[in-house]
């Protein structure tokens, strides 16, 4: 599979929550971390969703927020992957942010220049990568 997105991260369904049209996915990545998807019903059960599936977890990378010196900031995004900025490529307009997971995966955000001088991006800065449950796309193997 070939795609855009520059996240996709390989995991396993924990749980679904099926609600009213939406249901929410817990997907368990090695490592410890967590993804949390809102995908149709429809789709939970096309994609024949449950419990020990095998699936993976589909982020672009301008839905990806970044989070730096925010230990204590809630938020409503049910998504925070706690990491270390690897790489920065600073653009006039954007920047690429790369953070890097315990797990040895990594995270990709586009976020803008401003934005990353604003957080004062550094390699080996501890960050978050936050992006809500419906950025999500979850796919299976055919």
């Amino acid at each position: 599979m070939k795609i855009s997105a520059r996240n996709v991260f390989d995991g396993t369904v924990g749980a679904v929550k099926l609600g009213a049209v939406n249901s929410e996915v817990d997907i368990a990545l090695p490592g410890g971390q967590k993804i949390v998807a809102t995908v149709t019903n429809d789709s939970v059960a096309e994609l024949g969703l449950a419990a020990g599936k095998a699936v993976k977890a589909i982020v672009k990378a301008s839905s990806v927020l970044v989070l730096a010196d925010g230990a204590d900031v809630k938020l409503s995004a049910r998504n925070r992957l706690e990491g270390t900025v690897s790489a920065i490529v600073e653009g006039p307009v954007s920047s690429s942010v790369t953070i890097a997971l315990p797990s040895g995966d990594s995270v990709f955000a586009t976020i803008t220049h401003e934005g990353s001088i604003a957080l004062g991006l550094k390699v080996g800065l501890p960050a978050a990568a936050i992006f809500k449950a419906p950025s999500v796309i979850v796919g299976v193997s055919a």
